[in-house]
């Protein structure tokens, strides 16, 4: 049998491949970041939520804090992702469907309404405007008397993923670039420990990456954000220990637990040997995991409940930091508080009764794993040599090199599961003749003239020049080379909208345009 990622599965192993281990929370970390692990306390259990309007997302979230979750994830919906408020004729149709509709200081005030922002740790999977969305939730926090400095969290931020595989980009690479490492800067004296960024594979394994092109195409974009940030000033040492990760975990438990080993061990080399960092926490690969949305199946979908179990025991074995799952219903729509509630029991089964937590890299020395870890580096090392043959990652993404491996990728995935050598339960084998009924959790399209209508009203109260003022400020800001998130923050304090502030750096910088490889 072969492994997505191109080897083959033996039928036995019978020696370790490598003897490259160290010890846990020692380089090369292969064995988890952390000396203990969850032997003094499990990972964080995140749960990804957002949907229609802030105060319906505030409600859902004061349910999975009640319920024991430890960490919130928002949800945006598509204009928001995109950078457009949702009053603008493009923003027709997709209010509050993929996530939470924020177009301004006011929703960010509804979403957070009573949670305080001091004692929880937030997730925004947030990119082209994620710079926005945070300045949007530090002048929230502080409203509420928190200082930056006690806010912990993340926004995605990963820019360059979503030219290889997710399209919810808004300007070129080299000013996106730049949004990136100003978003550093300015974190490292503001929000001090907030992570800055969660450099993603999640998506393009969601796009049909195998598990060695998600890490290798991950950590390479990795890099280019390293060598952004050294461009603009910055060391190493001072921004480093506050880079993330996001990756999936799929039902292939085995070679799973293999990737978030060998990613682990090729980022601590990384940043070692090519840009010399010597604090141990910018060597160390942090990372968030997500279960496999791509996996889940509208038919037969209570299965779905065993597939999320088995990837989040994979993410749990390989060592993640914090952790998503999905819940059984995403397959057909946006899941159900009952459903929510399950995905979160299934981390809390695994944290407290199957005995995972006793022990720090319960597969460490398997024959299996360590090979297959050896294996996954190998051909990931290698994809990454392709990608700098370019001369960079973002040279690559701009010949379209990644985006078509992923489709190659994806295409011979899909031929297998049509064919029937790849199996799929209740898909292409085990199929009911009947499937019961589902009643989805659907959103109000009234929630797109509610928002147009506050839009309004907030333009009709806010002072209008003096946004005009702190949006020329900001354009200036862009056009020059001074740190452009201070200029944000004024403007969304004045109560511009996403939109504006978005539209005023489109027009300093443009809007990116794809180029397809054929």
């Amino acid at each position: 049998m072969d492994a997505e990622s191109g080897f083959t599965i033996k039928p036995v192993y019978k020696e370790p491949v490598s003897a490259d281990l160290g010890e846990p929370g020692e380089f090369p970390y292969t064995r988890g970041v952390y000396p203990t692990m969850y032997t003094q306390r499990p990972w964080t259990m995140r749960q990804y939520a957002g949907f229609g309007t802030a105060a319906e997302s505030n409600a859902r979230y004061h349910q999975l804090l009640a319920n024991g979750t430890m960490g919130l994830s928002v949800a945006f919906d598509l204009p928001t992702q995109m950078g457009y408020d949702s009053d603008e004729a493009i923003a027709h149709g997709e209010v509050g469907k993929v996530g939470v509709a924020v177009d301004s200081l006011d929703d960010m005030r509804r979403l957070f309404d009573g949670i305080p922002l001091d004692k929880v740790s937030t997730s925004m999977t947030i990119n082209a405007p994620g710079s926005v969305l945070l300045l949007l939730y530090q002048l929230v926090a502080e409203e509420q008397g928190v200082p930056g400095s006690a806010l912990n969290g993340t926004i995605q931020n990963d820019i360059l993923k979503e030219y290889i595989a997710r399209g919810t980009y808004i300007f070129p690479p080299k000013p996106s670039l730049r949004l990136v490492a100003d978003t550093f800067a300015y974190c490292r004296s503001q929000v001090p420990k907030w992570n800055t960024i969660s450099i993603s594979g999640y998506h393009m394994a969601e796009a049909g990456a195998t598990p060695a092109q998600e890490i290798a195409f991950t950590l390479a974009n990795g890099i280019e954000y390293v060598r952004a940030a050294i461009a603009a000033g910055l060391a190493v040492d001072d921004f480093a220990p506050r880079l993330s990760f996001f990756f999936v975990a799929r039902t292939t438990l085995l070679e799973e637990i293999a990737k978030f080993r060998a990613a682990r061990r090729m980022w601590a080399r990384i940043m070692r040997d090519e840009f010399g960092a010597t604090n141990p926490k910018s060597l160390m690969l942090r990372f968030h995991t997500q279960t496999a949305g791509v996996q889940l199946t509208a038919q037969q979908p209570e299965v779905n409940l065993v597939r999320v179990a088995i990837q989040a025991l994979g993410a749990v074995a390989g060592g993640t930091q914090s952790l998503h799952t999905n819940a059984y219903d995403e397959a057909m729509a946006l899941p159900t508080e009952k459903s929510a509630r399950l995905a979160l029991r299934t981390q809390q089964v695994l944290a407290y009764e199957s005995g995972l937590t006793g022990t720090v890299d319960p597969f460490a020395g398997s024959y299996a794993i360590e090979a297959m870890t050896d294996e996954v580096e190998r051909i990931a090392t290698e994809l990454m040599e392709r990608v700098f043959s370019y001369g960079s990652a973002v040279d690559a993404i701009e010949q379209g090199f990644q985006k078509q491996e992923i489709e190659t990728s994806a295409y011979r995935i899909a031929n297998e599961v049509d064919s029937g050598e790849r199996v799929v339960v209740g898909v292409n084998r085990f199929v009911a003749d009947t499937e019961e009924r589902y009643e989805p959790l659907r959103v109000d399209p009234a929630i797109e003239a509610g928002q147009a209508e506050r839009l309004a009203t907030l333009r009709a109260e806010r002072d209008g020049r003096a946004v005009e003022a702190a949006l020329a400020d900001l354009a200036k800001a862009a056009e020059g080379t001074d740190n452009v998130l201070p200029f944000m923050k004024d403007a969304l304090r004045l109560r511009a909208t996403v939109g504006e502030v978005c539209h005023t750096l489109r027009g300093v910088w443009g809007v990116y345009q794809p180029v397809e490889r054929f």
